[in-house]
């Protein structure tokens, strides 16, 4: 009796997640430095220029394009703002202005330097930028392993993780790893769920492309040999008595004769 106790509690506090935080009903938690995308070769970016005269700034945009019919069934297509793919080199092409270098940039940048080429023919323009989206895959001891699309710039680990379903009973919490792509070098970095420090860590938000990989605890690893073990001697088991039945059936067969 005393064992398994031991067991139920072990297993409860491994767990939970934030365990630092102890039986503290409220608090503050760790703040990093404030965080901003930055835009990667292959992003998908919206760019929109309005202003007071709208017939002014419609020469900055692309064209609208027909893509999809309304909820309504109606034959009226729906207009769209066509998108801005950054190539290789980091760079888009926009109408007027021409070749526009983002990469490395947040959205805000981009926007200020939209807006200062078009201010040099348009007063008071206002500029919209948003990333359309990027991906993220969660793999490992999750519920629902996940290529998740994310539509927003401020996606957490949280956040995947929640998209995922969460961790199942068997994810080791204290080694959620994110995997990375940094100046061309894949990074890796484990982080601690057990632990609130994780909301300073700059890998709390994730970049285009990040994995998150949640590594199996020891019960789960001791199972899997557990049962790779027993496969292996019910082969050996079903080989023998394969074996067996065939000697058995031979010596039969000669007494008969």
């Amino acid at each position: 009796m005393l064992a398994l106790t031991g067991c139920k509690t072990a297993t409860e506090n491994t767990l939970s997640y934030f365990r630092n935080l102890g039986d503290s009903p409220s608090g503050v938690m760790p703040q990093g430095s404030g965080y901003e995308i930055k835009i990667v070769p292959e992003d998908e970016l919206s760019i929109v220029v309005t202003s007071a005269a709208p017939e002014a700034t419609a020469m900055f945009n692309q064209p609208q394009v027909n893509t999809a019919l309304r909820g309504d069934m109606s034959t009226q297509p729906v207009p769209r703002l066509q998108t801005y793919i950054v190539n290789k080199d980091g760079d888009i092409m926009m109408p007027v202005i021409g070749k526009l270098n983002v990469v490395g940039k947040t959205t805000r940048e981009v926007e200020q330097m939209v807006t200062s080429r078009v201010s040099q023919t348009v007063k008071d323009p206002f500029v919209r930028v948003q990333l359309v989206g990027f991906y993220v895959n969660v793999i490992g001891e999750v519920k629902t392993p996940i290529r998740v699309k994310v539509e927003t710039e401020r996606f957490t680990l949280l956040d995947a993780i929640s998209a995922a379903g969460d961790l199942t009973e068997y994810g080791k919490r204290s080694s959620v790893m994110v995997i990375r792509e940094e100046d061309g070098k894949q990074t890796y970095h484990r982080m601690d769920l057990a632990d609130s420090n994780i909301f300073s860590s700059p890998y709390f938000y994730l970049r285009q492309n990040d994995v998150v990989y949640v590594e199996p605890n020891q019960i789960r690893i001791d199972n899997s040999k557990y049962n790779q073990n027993n496969a292996y001697k019910l082969t050996v088991i079903s080989t023998i008595v394969s074996a067996a039945s065939v000697i058995a059936s031979l010596i039969i067969a000669v007494a008969v004769k």
